[in-house]
Parts: C-alpha cells; sequence; structure tokens
C-alpha cells in the first residue's frame, strides 16, 4: 500500500544564485561571468531569477556591477529578474536598471536586527515603506524577505510570534511575495512546518516562499516538509553557491540542481530544464575555480562525462 501525500501539482523555484549566492564571494567576478550565469539560467526556463543587488558597493563590492549586468542580460519575456533593494537610493537604480520586482527585507529575530542594522524590527520594515509605494507607484512587483524565521545566531529560538508579525508587516506593505528564511540552516522538519502554519495564518499560502540553507542538511527535508502545508515557491542557488557567514564551512543555500531532481521524483512540475542548470553549475564553479556543492549537479555531471 502506497501513501501519496497531497503536495503542489507545480512549484516556481526562484534562482538566487548570481545575487544571494555570489555576494559573499572575497574574489571580485566579471559583470561578463555574471552575465552569461544569468542568461544561462534564462535558457534553462526559471520563471524568477534574482540578479542583482543595489546596496553600497562600500558593503557588498561584489554587487558592485549590478547596473551593468542588468543592463547586459538577455531577457525572456515572463521572466521576474529580482534586485535587493535596501533604500530610496537603491530602488531608484533598480528602476533605472528596469528590475521587474524589488526585494526588502527585515529579520523575524529582535537581536539580529539590533547587531546588523542598529534598529528594531519595526523600525527596520517601517524605512522600507518609500520603497514599497514606490514600487506599487512604478508598477513592480514587491517581495518581502524575512531571515532569521527559524533561528537567531544571537538569540537562539525565535518565537513562532516574531515570525508572524512580521509577515503581517511585509504585507501591510503590499507584498506580492514573503520569503520565510532559514538564514542559519537549523531548522529541522517538525520546526519548519510549525514557522510556516503561522506564516500562513498571517499571508496567503500562494504567496509564501520557503528561503533554505543547507548548514546542517536539512534542506531538501524542510522543503518537503514545506510542499506538505502547500507552499509551492522556493528559492535556491544554481551549484549551491553562496556561504553562511554564521557557521564556518557551512555551505548556505540549498542547490538548485538538488532541489530539482528532488521535484522531478516526486512528479512536481517546475518548467526548468535540469541537464541546463547542470551545465550552468558547472560553467560557473569553473569560473570559481572549485567543486560546486550540489550533488545531484556533481553526480549528473560525472554521469555525463562517464558515457
Amino acid at each position: 500500500m502506497s501513501i501519496q501525500p497531497h503536495l503542489p501539482k507545480q512549484v516556481k523555484i526562484v534562482e538566487v544564485g548570481p545575487r544571494d549566492g555570489l555576494q559573499n564571494e572575497k574574489e571580485t567576478i566579471s559583470a561578463a561571468i555574471k552575465t552569461e550565469l544569468v542568461d544561462r539560467l534564462t535558457q534553462a526556463g526559471f520563471a524568477n531569477i534574482e540578479a542583482a543587488s543595489f546596496v553600497s558597493p562600500k558593503w557588498v563590492p561584489q554587487m558592485a556591477t549590478s547596473t551593468e549586468v542588468m543592463a547586459a542580460i538577455a531577457r525572456r519575456p515572463g521572466t521576474i529578474y529580482s534586485a535587493l533593494t535596501p533604500n530610496m537610493q537603491g530602488f531608484e537604480a533598480a528602476l533605472a536598471a528596469k528590475a521587474d520586482e524589488v526585494v526588502i527585507f527585515g529579520s523575524a529575530s529582535e537581536a539580529f536586527s539590533q547587531k546588523n542594522i542598529n534598529c528594531s524590527i519595526a523600525e527596520s520594515i517601517a524605512r522600507f515603506e518609500g520603497v514599497a509605494k514606490a514600487a506599487k507607484d512604478n508598477g513592480l512587483r514587491l517581495r518581502g524577505s524575512i531571515s532569521c524565521a527559524f533561528g537567531c545566531p544571537y538569540q537562539g529560538e525565535v518565537p513562532l510570534d516574531a515570525v508572524a508579525d512580521v509577515v503581517g508587516r511585509m504585507r501591510d506593505l503590499g507584498c506580492d511575495e514573503i520569503d520565510i528564511a532559514d538564514t542559519i540552516g537549523v531548522a529541522t522538519p517538525r520546526k519548519t512546518q510549525a514557522v510556516m502554519a503561522r506564516a500562513i495564518e498571517a499571508f496567503h499560502v500562494d504567496g509564501l516562499s520557503g528561503h533554505f540553507h543547507d548548514t546542517y542538511g536539512q534542506a531538501l527535508a524542510n522543503i518537503y516538509a514545506s510542499l506538505e502545508l502547500g507552499i509551492a515557491i522556493y528559492h535556491s542557488s544554481v551549484s549551491g553557491l553562496g556561504g553562511c557567514p554564521y557557521a564556518k564551512g557551512a555551505t548556505g543555500n540549498v542547490a538548485t540542481e538538488d532541489v530539482l531532481y528532488m521535484m522531478n521524483g516526486l512528479g512536481i512540475a517546475t518548467g526548468i530544464d535540469l541537464d541546463l542548470v547542470v551545465d550552468a553549475g558547472q560553467f560557473i564553479s569553473q569560473q570559481l575555480g572549485r567543486k560546486g556543492s550540489s550533488r545531484a549537479g556533481n553526480a549528473l555531471a560525472a554521469k555525463r562525462a562517464a558515457a
């Protein structure tokens, strides 16, 4: 007797490698390489690619070429190209670069908010009111990202009520989608379902996404746990790009190839060509001079090479 849980028939994968994945790389990556990476991901069929970040180059030097990259990429109609915008200056740059979606961010952890941006959660969200209004006035999609929703490097446990509160604040700003992020990768499936269930109470399930890091190897299990609740949007990073600054040596973002391999096995449609994503992962790994951290990507590449 087989037990088939009720899972979504289709999911949207938001590819965050070009922004969230590359931003912590120490060696400067040229705009041409970033552009080719985005173009390869576009060709693979992603409906949403996080391609740029309009933050101060002083704080995130790797993203200093965002304007150049956004001007050079070969855009596919229907694909959403997103940019992180921390303030109105960043928003104006994103608007000029023809971003389709701007991303604002806050933390579910009061300690994390104070440590990183020296203000409370409420103050941090209030700072985005101008950006949110400008996005709506200009017809752009608005996405809100909530970090440390499952645990914090400073305070440890994050109350479910705190997550729901920030979801509500993001909702009230007019966000079309809200990301629930396991920034340090500490979640396990039961905790994941508790957090997601609370988020669903504060926002419609169709607009919630899971952003899981694989620090402790739990990301795929947490995605499956979220699928069981009807969450149908997930973030991932090609070749597992991205580290976790709070856990030395941790891989950070869950690898796109691994997520796609699981979705294919579950019979869940993504509209994405896994073979082309493997190619993109091998390409960027070669450019960075190291082996990628996607198990499925490396296995498929090795199988291909042996054929």
